[in-house]
């Protein structure tokens, strides 16, 4: 006999869940199940992550992440708080290199303005006043919001929250195909009324086989972090450069932990698969060949330096070129205290194939009963609650 459930959520990292928390508070009487590949939820980029609570100063005003991010940052830190989670309230400096900087500092300032982001524009002396070691050229940017969490006990938490709701989770069932009005799942069949899909690294090809998706296929990058060894509380804050608007990257920067520890990264690369963690462990050929493609036409595209993205990325494969990186926003960055590599993150970024172009906002698309999370990057764990809300509000409306 077929599992049944009123509403099933494909993949249960930080977006499913909240998804599914979401609908059983909108349709309490119905039943919602989780299905997570995984032994346990949030083993891919919900727990992987940064940890970094962002303020939201980033993003462009008519965006789903400028919507999303400032709200979020508060509902998760009011969510950490009710469940004693620790929260490093350390703020961010945004610092700059050179007085080419400047220009992009001031585009910050106004995004912030825009999205009503609390932010401070300081002096050289000012930002080292709060991290000493600071490196700047004559101005920066603080970010009192921006705060630090082990997105792991986040996670934790979620799913027991979400299991005292009632939401069915089961895990280690690998969603396979669609059949019909049904789905198949190493555990057998599943019927559903409505489908949720927040497959994160595989959402764009689960896509595909409900009609949608088909501008869109996913582009993994591998995020890499360093960890120092000086002791917690050596470094204040969290340092980040002025970063290119033109990619979804942040650049290489100092994240303070929920702990008060210290890490450098991440990287960029971009991979040879959708899971490649380490050595040729879920190796697929298809996707190889799939990504190598994908890979050449953007590099024939050249929208924005995909070439030289991609090569200046790889280079942060060598422990010493990721310390230099760093070593230009801080005094005192001793490669030596640089040795402990953190366990590898893979950013499941969505590409637009016919614009040759990487997505920098959040894409959802809907189909007949189903709806589909395409790209929810950096800074999706921030946004996860409200994000979550959203999802659920345009379920409503379908379903009405």
């Amino acid at each position: 006999m077929p599992t049944t459930s009123d509403f099933l959520v494909i993949g249960g990292g930080i977006i499913g869940l909240n998804i599914a928390r979401a609908l059983k508070k909108r349709f309490r009487d119905a039943t919602v199940t989780v299905l997570e590949k995984e032994e346990t939820c949030g083993r891919h980029a919900s727990g992987r992550n940064s940890g970094v609570l962002h303020a939201g100063f980033y993003y462009t005003r008519d965006s789903l992440k400028a919507k999303f991010t400032r709200v979020g940052n508060r509902q998760l830190s009011e969510y950490c708080e009710t469940k004693s989670i620790p929260v490093n309230r350390c703020g961010k400096l945004v610092v700059a290199r050179d007085a080419r900087d400047h220009v992009h500092l001031d585009e910050l300032l106004k995004r912030g303005r825009d999205n009503g982001i609390d932010l401070q524009e300081l002096t050289e002396e000012e930002a080292k006043r709060i991290e000493p070691r600071v490196k700047t050229h004559e101005r920066a940017i603080f970010s009192p919001s921006t705060s630090s969490v082990n997105p792991r006990d986040v996670v934790e938490a979620m799913v027991g929250d979400a299991g005292r709701e009632g939401v069915a989770i089961h895990c280690g069932v690998q969603y396979l195909t669609k059949r019909g009005e049904s789905v198949s799942t190493s555990s057998g069949i599943y019927q559903a009324g409505y489908i949720v899909n927040a497959g994160g690294l595989q959402a764009d090809k689960i896509a595909r086989q409900f009609g949608c998706s088909k501008r869109y296929r996913i582009l993994p990058f591998k995020g890499l972090y360093l960890y120092s060894d000086e002791p917690a509380g050596s470094i204040r804050t969290n340092v980040y450069p002025v970063p290119d608007l033109r990619n979804p990257f942040l650049g290489v920067h100092f994240t303070v932990t929920a702990d008060g520890r210290a890490k450098i990264g991440p990287t960029a690369i971009p991979t040879l698969w959708r899971e490649q963690y380490r050595g040729t462990e879920r190796f697929s050929l298809s996707e190889f060949l799939e990504i190598l493609v994908r890979s050449l036409g953007l590099l024939a595209a050249s929208r924005f330096a995909f070439l030289k993205l991609a090569l200046s990325e790889l280079h942060k494969y060598s422990r010493t070129r990721l310390v230099s990186l760093a070593a230009t926003l801080l005094d005192g960055v001793n490669p030596d205290q640089y040795r402990t590599w953190a366990e590898a993150g893979i950013r499941a970024q969505l590409v637009d194939v016919t614009k040759k172009r990487l997505e920098m906002d959040f894409v959802v698309e809907e189909a007949e009963r189903s709806i589909h999370v395409l790209n929810a990057v950096s800074p999706g764990f921030t946004c996860a609650i409200p994000f979550a809300e959203y999802i659920g509000d345009r379920i409503v409306a379908s379903v009405a």
